[in-house]
């Protein structure tokens, strides 16, 4: 599986953005996805996860109620749509594919596929 995240930028604190993950590969809409981020000098963190279905979805505290994930697998596209965004999450941001079918959806060690990366900064 491919990835390729997209959709980061500069905005103000208050502000949305909505980052996108493509797949590419036979098996794209059938591996559950995730998004990490990773801070300067901090290290990686859960922000979200969604089943292979859609059906089922996993926030991490500090952006439950402000982001949601979704999927198209008919596109095989996963969205991260943050809203009400803070200084505080800016970072890399980065999609996974996760490659095992038990266990947490919360462990990065779970994903076996990742995509470049693309940056977030909230600005004050």
């Amino acid at each position: 599986v491919q990835l390729q995240a997209s959709g980061g930028g500069l905005v103000q604190a208050g502000g949305s953005l909505r980052l996108s993950c493509a797949a590419s590969g036979r098996t794209a809409s059938s591996v559950a996805m995730g998004w990490f981020r990773q801070a300067p000098g901090k290290e990686r963190e859960f922000v979200s996860a969604i089943s292979r279905s859609g059906d089922s979805t996993f926030y991490g505290d500090s952006v439950k109620g402000r982001f949601t994930i979704y999927r198209d697998n008919a596109n095989n596209t996963v969205y991260l749509q943050m809203n009400s965004l803070k200084p505080e999450d800016t970072a890399v941001y980065y999609c996974a594919a996760r490659v095992y079918y038990s266990g947490s959806y919360y462990y990065a060690g779970q994903y076996g596929y990742w995509g470049q990366g693309t940056q977030v900064t909230v600005s004050s």
